[in-house]
Parts: C-alpha cells; sequence; structure tokens
C-alpha cells in the first residue's frame, strides 16, 4: 500500500513539472522572444564539430532556411550524421548572427533514426545536379530544389482553387474509372482483374462493358452543368433556385502516352455562348494564377518573375489554325513535322508561333472538324470545314490549355456519333441535348505544364510527386 502511494506521488510530481514546448522549424525561426524547455525534431542539413562547439543544421520541411542548433561537443556520437532524423530539446534564444533570427541551444539531442552516410546517395557538401537526383524519386525530395519545387505545387493548387471558388465555381469530382473516350484518341488505359486463369465461362469485363481510366472529366462536368448546378452564362435563361454558375475539376487523369507526366488536368466547364468569352476565361484563369506566383515573397527575386510581369502587361494574341498553319509554312525554320492543313501542331509548331508572335501567350481558333473529338461545335464553314475550338500556347511549353465551345444541336451530334459509329454508347450524352440543352463550353489546362512554364523548369518530371514510370516508385 505504501508503495503505491508513494507512485502515485511520484506520477503526480512528474505531471506537475513544465514539459518541452515542441516546436515547428519554421515557428522556431520566427519567434520574435527566447522560450525556454522547447523540443524540435528534423532531420540533420549540415555537421560541424569544433573544439568547443557542435553547430548542427536541422529542417523539418516547413521552412526553406535551416534552424541552427548550438551544442557541447560532449553530446556528439557517432549516428549524429547528415541525413539522421533527430530530437533536439534545448532553449531558444536571440541569434548573434545577421543572416538568422533565432537559433536553439542544445541541453540534449536524441538520434530518433540514424542515416549511413556511406551509402546516403546525397552528400552534405555537394551541390548535387539535378539529372542525379532524378535517379532516386523516392529520396528526392530531401534535396532543397525538388522539396521546393513541391512546396510550391501544394501552394498553386491551392490558389487554383481559391480563384474558381472566389468566382462562384463549383467544385465536383469526376470518375477516375469510365467507359468513356472522351479526347476520341483511343490512348486509353484498359483495366481487368489481375487473374490470368479465367475460366471461359467467366465473365471476361469486371464492369460488365470495357472500364479504362479516365483522360478527362470535361463529358462529366456536362452531366453537372446541365443540371441544377448550372445556368446560362448570359443570363438569358431563368436561373435555378440556389444554383451556382460553372463546374471545375482538378484531379489525375491517365492516357497511354510517351510521358512521365502523371496528366494532372484542370477542367472547367462555364455555360457561355461566344467562343472569344472561351478564351477571356481561360486567360483570366492563368493571369490570376501568375498573380499568384508573383505575390509570393519567396519567389519575387527569381529569374522568371520578369518573364512572367512583362506577359500580364501584354495582350494575349489571337490567330485562326488556317493563320497559324500558314506562318508556319513560311517559316525559314526547318520542322521536323511539315506543317500541312488537316495535321494537328506539334510542340515545336506552337513553339514557333509563340516566338513569332513577340513571345506572349497565343489563342489559336477554329481547328478542322476531323481533327477533334466529337462534341466540339460545328462552324458549318467552308471550304475548310472546322469546329469552335481553342488552344492556348505558352513560351517554353507550348500547348497549356484546350477547349472548346460544345455542339448543343441534338442533330448535329446524333449525325456525327453515328458516322463514328459510336451512337449505342453514348444515348446517355444525347440526353443531355434532348432535355433542356443550352449553348455551353469548356476547357482544360494541363497542370504539370503550367507549374512547368511559372517555374522556369526545363524537365517537367521535376514537378510530379512521383513520376510514373521511374523505377523505384510506381503509380
Amino acid at each position: 500500500m505504501l508503495c503505491a502511494r508513494g507512485g502515485w506521488q511520484a506520477l503526480r510530481r512528474c505531471a506537475s513539472l513544465p514539459r518541452a514546448v515542441r516546436l515547428r522549424v519554421s515557428e522556431a525561426l520566427g519567434a520574435r522572444e527566447s522560450a525556454g524547455e522547447v523540443k524540435v525534431q528534423g532531420w540533420v542539413r549540415s555537421v560541424r564539430s569544433q573544439k568547443e562547439v557542435l553547430f548542427l543544421h536541422i529542417n523539418d520541411g516547413s521552412s526553406l532556411e535551416h534552424l541552427q542548433v548550438v551544442a557541447d561537443p560532449s553530446l556528439e556520437n557517432r549516428e549524429l550524421t547528415f541525413g539522421s532524423a533527430v530530437e533536439v530539446r534545448g532553449r531558444l534564444v536571440k541569434s548573434p548572427h545577421r543572416r538568422q533570427n533565432m537559433e536553439l541551444q542544445a541541453e540534449a539531442i536524441h538520434v530518433v533514426g540514424p542515416c549511413d552516410i556511406w551509402t546516403f546517395p546525397l552528400k552534405m557538401k555537394e551541390r548535387h545536379p539535378l539529372e542525379y537526383v532524378r535517379q532516386f524519386p523516392h529520396l528526392r525530395c530531401r534535396s532543397n530544389t525538388l522539396a521546393s519545387l513541391l512546396r510550391i505545387r501544394s501552394e498553386a493548387t491551392a490558389a487554383i482553387h481559391s480563384f474558381f471558388q472566389a468566382n462562384g465555381y463549383v467544385h465536383i469530382h469526376t470518375p477516375i474509372i469510365t467507359s468513356n473516350d472522351c479526347e476520341g484518341a483511343g490512348e486509353l488505359f484498359h483495366i481487368e482483374t489481375s487473374n490470368k486463369a479465367r475460366e471461359p465461362s467467366e465473365k471476361t469485363q469486371f464492369f460488365n462493358v470495357p472500364a479504362f481510366l479516365t483522360v478527362s472529366g470535361q463529358l462529366h462536368l456536362e452531366v453537372m452543368a446541365g443540371g441544377s448546378l448550372g445556368r446560362d452564362g448570359e443570363g438569358e435563361l431563368p436561373l435555378w433556385v440556389g444554383a451556382r454558375e460553372n463546374e471545375t475539376r482538378l484531379r489525375p487523369s491517365s492516357r497511354q502516352e510517351s510521358s512521365f507526366s502523371a496528366g494532372l488536368s484542370l477542367t472547367c466547364l462555364p455555360l457561355a455562348r461566344p467562343s472569344e468569352q472561351k478564351t477571356h476565361r481561360a486567360a483570366g484563369t492563368w493571369q490570376s494564377s501568375i498573380w499568384w506566383r508573383l505575390s509570393c515573397p519567396s519567389l519575387k527575386a527569381s529569374r522568371t518573375s520578369c518573364r512572367l510581369e512583362r506577359i500580364l502587361k501584354h495582350k494575349f494574341v489571337i490567330i485562326s489554325y488556317n493563320e497559324a498553319v500558314e506562318i508556319l509554312k513560311q517559316a525559314s525554320q526547318t520542322f521536323t513535322f511539315k506543317p500541312e492543313w488537316g495535321c494537328d501542331l506539334q510542340t515545336e509548331h506552337e513553339k514557333y508561333l509563340v516566338k513569332h508572335c513577340g513571345e506572349v501567350p497565343v489563342f489559336v481558333i477554329n481547328y478542322p472538324y476531323e481533327l477533334k473529338p466529337f462534341y466540339m461545335r460545328d462552324n458549318e464553314d467552308g471550304p475548310q470545314h472546322t469546329v469552335a475550338a481553342v488552344d492556348l500556347l505558352v513560351p517554353g511549353v507550348g500547348e497549356l490549355c484546350g477547349g472548346s465551345l460544345r455542339e448543343e444541336r441534338l442533330p448535329f451530334l446524333q449525325s456525327r456519333l453515328q458516322r463514328l459509329g459510336i451512337a449505342d454508347a453514348y444515348q446517355w450524352y444525347l440526353d443531355l441535348r434532348r432535355f433542356g440543352s443550352t449553348p455551353h463550353g469548356g476547357f482544360g489546362m494541363g497542370f504539370e505544364r503550367y507549374l512547368q512554364y511559372i517555374l522556369g523548369v526545363d524537365n517537367i518530371k521535376d514537378v510530379i510527386p512521383f513520376p510514373r514510370f521511374s523505377h523505384s516508385c510506381l503509380l
């Protein structure tokens, strides 16, 4: 009984002792006053041992700047190396150095996870080129450059969502598995069970119909836009009670192409009549995201800021597909793919058009009828038959956004689906035209290409958290 009573008293005394306050590195660096009994956890970025003092730099991913730890040399041990995970307890004090606000005077250092510096691919005092770091996709986020790019990716995602929410859009999650080939190119990943030893009597299709990973959610967005979530962008139709104006989507998509991109795309579907509104909406989205890019304090002095500011000061150029082909045919440059009317524009063509127009974003409108998917609106022109499609080309990247007005006229849509032999598969899509159809359209933006441009990144794989076909980290 006495032992039990003494145990309870000891626990009460321990509970009454002050506990160390846990701080993130960003919080410690941003502190304005000294603090006692704090603990910081993170990874060691550098170790420098002197006769009378031990210096560490640690980071937990919350800040680009490292926190300096000053400790007695007696706290050093062989497991305290570059790359090791540590917990440091001590006092947060003002730093005497100009380049940092606060530093941590360590009273105890605990190595949570040791790191073998001899086999660890990243070295403390080496500035590894990106080509080397890309060999280790599972470790590359520990490099400052690639970790910074992924932080910016996160901020850019939030900025795009904020832009659409502020402009009355509704965020919709569209299916990842679908039976639709909305791009019409047949570049789809087919889904089937992993059981290769099926009996002949068993079903060959898991969903009873062929199923694929989606390449776009825009057809599903039309379902949403045609209901109580959508209204006419010109206000010409009665407004739905409690309705919102638009729908938008930001999620991964997949297609069979030679690319390391994860295929993240942004698709928005505003209901509007003139094709010019589509170009202005796409331009507004992109320009607003650039303003976000330039407003980040840590990024204002970067090498791409001047280039982005220049673009914001100039109007976007609008040319037709016909004009684009003529410009390419008259170019002195020799292209790998010969430009011809009726052929899709290649990246080399797109980059040349941007350069020809003064290194400002260029909208190319009215593409050939046979070149685009079935849902794009027929311009009923001639002799060169076109549809109301638009692509946004930007310097150094090429196509960034693509969109079109949708074919809202039922006879036109039925005729084309029948010619393509897919009318039965798209009866549900025809229903959208039979029951309360309105003129509408949409555009999609390649998110990785957007990041590649605003950050000035040469390799698109550097802005993807997990490159799809990496040998060690597969999506």
